[in-house]
């Protein structure tokens, strides 16, 4: 059975639907099975409304470019047919929902809520989950699944979707694998023979141990840091 997902990400004009807020660019990254199809979508939208200098600083988006480009009316049948039925994989997504939900209620042609036609897998509350205690914001993934992500010095809706989708594939195991030889993506998930392990006959490493002198000096030092003879390696 298939498995159709789509990485979704979008950039705003500002934080909160509420306060009349709207969607500004949505980027999609398709996967079937887990594989990349290239099969995406990415479009600029006309919010008819200012962007909030903080956002702009965030993504760099401009009153100026969005003139002209298509409102959400004019993309929301496409977009609801290119998510309908999929898994929606999101970071942070009460955010990103919030934003959709709002956009498609505020056309009054009966479309329903995401929840009611997308699964939707918030990548945000599975690395809380896996890496509790840490930064897990999207740069801090990457960083520790080792995802190059230094095209991103600007949030924008495609790339970190793109980004997202390598996160994703390394949180839960399967990786994109690069066909060096071809320049290409194979998309195929890594079964590990293609990694390289170290000969088991290698020689054994040479262990060095301190001199009696060494161990002298070492005692000695040991002595002037517990001076007050708190520290814990001498109770």
């Amino acid at each position: 059975m298939l498995k159709r997902q789509i990485v979704l990400d979008t950039e705003t004009t500002g934080i909160d639907p509420k306060a009349g807020h709207r969607i500004i660019e949505i980027g999609c990254v398709e996967l079937i099975n887990r594989r990349l199809t290239g099969n995406n979508f990415h479009v600029y939208i006309n919010p008819q409304r200012e962007i909030e200098e903080e956002a702009i600083d965030v993504h760099g988006i401009t009153n100026e470019f969005l003139r002209g480009k298509p409102l959400f009316s004019q993309i929301a049948q496409e977009f609801f047919d290119y998510i309908k039925g999929a898994e929606l994989v999101i970071h942070n997504a009460p955010f990103d929902v919030g934003f959709m939900d709002n956009e498609f209620a505020m056309l009054n042609h009966g479309f329903p809520a995401t929840h009611e036609y997308c699964q939707v897998l918030d990548t945000l509350v599975m690395a809380r989950n896996l890496h509790p205690g840490q930064k897990n914001n999207l740069d801090a993934l990457c960083r520790r699944y080792d995802i190059d992500n230094s095209k991103r010095t600007l949030h924008g809706a495609l790339l970190d979707s793109e980004i997202l989708a390598d996160v994703y594939l390394g949180m839960t195991g399967g990786q994109v694998k690069l066909n060096l030889a071809s320049g290409n993506e194979s998309n195929e998930q890594d079964d590990g023979s293609n990694i390289r392990r170290l000969s088991s006959n290698r020689p054994k490493l040479r262990v060095v141990c301190a001199s009696a002198e060494e161990l002298q000096a070492h005692e000695a030092r040991l002595q002037v840091v517990n001076k007050d003879g708190n520290t814990l390696w001498q109770k």
